[in-house]
């Protein structure tokens, strides 16, 4: 029985004896409460944080991201995926736009050898090798250790709004997919942007 069943069913049990509503509303709160919540598709910034480091500032986050099948089996299949990651700090000035002194962007690109039976996470000339694609899903959703900024590019005791997103690029598609993207939500993956302030 579906839950909108059951709460159909419920209903008709309220209006038959008055004993039976509170029973039945106690049993549908109970239902609604501990019922597992239903995984959405689409990427979403969990947490985000901007920490010092020797050299400057390193941002570190994670991210929620939950992929169709059609996504598993496109990459299967040869077609690569590229997920960018974009970072900026800006910081509000009333006589003119806002200055944003750190604007950075990171390029991961996720692809199968067929032959090896191989996944593979590559980022510029570094890369790592899975044998699953949740577990290039899941080194993908953390984020640490990112250099957005080096030292005396943020001014002391001044906030900042520090802004992040991922997003599938669906320009980087084959022609064939990026057609299928503009009809298909499978395709148009991408965080809101997440913001916060932050005072160095």
């Amino acid at each position: 029985m579906t839950f909108a069943l059951l709460i159909s069913s419920l209903c008709r049990q309220l209006a038959e004896e008055p004993r039976a509503r509170l029973r039945a509303f106690a049993f549908a709160l109970m239902a609604a409460v501990f019922a597992p919540p239903a995984l959405a598709e689409g990427i979403a910034v969990t947490s985000a944080t901007i920490e010092p480091a020797d050299d400057g500032w390193n941002l570190e986050a994670a991210f929620d991201m939950q992929f169709s099948q059609r996504l598993e089996e496109a990459v299967n299949r040869g077609v690569p995926l590229y997920f960018v990651i974009e970072f900026e700090l800006s910081r509000p000035r009333w006589y003119w736009f806002d200055e944003k002194p750190v604007v950075q962007t990171q390029v991961y690109k996720i692809s199968y050898t067929p032959l090896l039976r191989q996944y593979r996470l590559t980022l510029g000339n570094q890369y790592q090798n899975f044998t699953r694609f949740e577990e290039v899903t899941r080194v993908l959703s953390r984020l640490r250790g990112w250099h957005v900024a080096d030292n005396g590019a943020l001014k002391k005791d001044q906030v900042y709004q520090a802004s992040l997103r991922m997003r599938l690029d669906t320009a980087q598609l084959p022609k064939p997919f990026q057609l299928n993207a503009i009809a298909s939500r499978d395709w148009t993956l991408a965080s809101d942007w997440h913001r916060w302030t932050m005072t160095p």
